[in-house]
C-alpha cells in the first residue's frame, strides 16, 4: 500500500511539473501556428480579425513581436483600414506580466488625422495584443522612450492600453 502512494505521489509530481511546462509561456496562437490580428476600419469603431500564420518561433515573446509587426504593417493593400504611417516599425515587444510593452519608431509621430486616427490606430495594435492569451494591457513607447502622449496630443500613452479603453 506504501508503495502505491509513493508511486502515486510519483506520478502527481510529474504530471503537475508537466502540465506547468505546457501551459506557461505557451498559447493558442502558438498551439494553432497562428496570430489574429485586427484591422481598424474608417469608422475608427469597427475590429476586424484576420489570421496570420506565424512563423517558426513558438516562445511567447517571439508571438507577441510577430503579432505587433502585423499590427502596424496593417492588412494587405486593397483593404480598407486606418493604418500607421508608413515606415514605422516595431523596435522591440516585451512581455512582463501581462502587460506587452511595444516599442514602436518614431515615423508614427506621422499621424496626422486628429484624435479620430490617433484611437483607431492604436486600437488595431492593443486589440491584436491583448488577443494573445495571458496579454491584458500594452505599453506604447515611442523611440524607445515613455511618452505621455503622441505629438498630435490627442491619445494618451503614460498608462497601459486596454480594450475598454476604447
Amino acid at each position: 500500500m506504501q508503495k502505491m502512494l509513493t508511486l502515486a505521489a510519483a506520478v502527481a509530481v510529474v504530471l503537475g511539473a508537466f502540465c506547468w511546462w505546457y501551459f506557461s509561456g505557451r498559447s493558442a496562437a502558438v498551439d494553432n501556428a497562428r496570430v489574429t490580428v485586427y484591422s481598424t476600419q474608417l469608422d475608427g469603431e469597427t475590429e476586424v480579425p484576420r489570421t496570420v500564420p506565424l512563423g517558426a518561433a513558438r516562445d511567447t515573446r517571439s508571438v507577441a513581436f510577430f503579432a505587433a509587426t502585423q499590427a502596424i504593417a496593417g492588412p494587405p493593400a486593397g483593404i480598407d483600414a486606418v493604418r500607421f504611417p508608413a515606415g514605422t516599425y516595431v523596435r522591440s515587444v516585451e512581455v512582463r506580466g501581462s502587460t506587452a510593452v511595444v516599442d514602436v519608431s518614431p515615423e508614427v509621430d506621422r499621424l496626422a488625422g486628429g484624435s479620430f486616427d490617433e484611437a483607431a490606430t492604436f486600437k488595431s495594435l492593443v486589440w491584436t495584443m491583448t488577443s494573445l492569451p495571458g496579454i491584458e494591457a500594452v505599453e506604447v513607447r515611442i523611440g524607445g522612450a515613455r511618452v505621455a502622449a503622441i505629438p498630435g496630443g490627442h491619445l494618451e500613452l503614460d498608462e497601459p492600453l486596454t480594450r475598454s479603453s476604447w
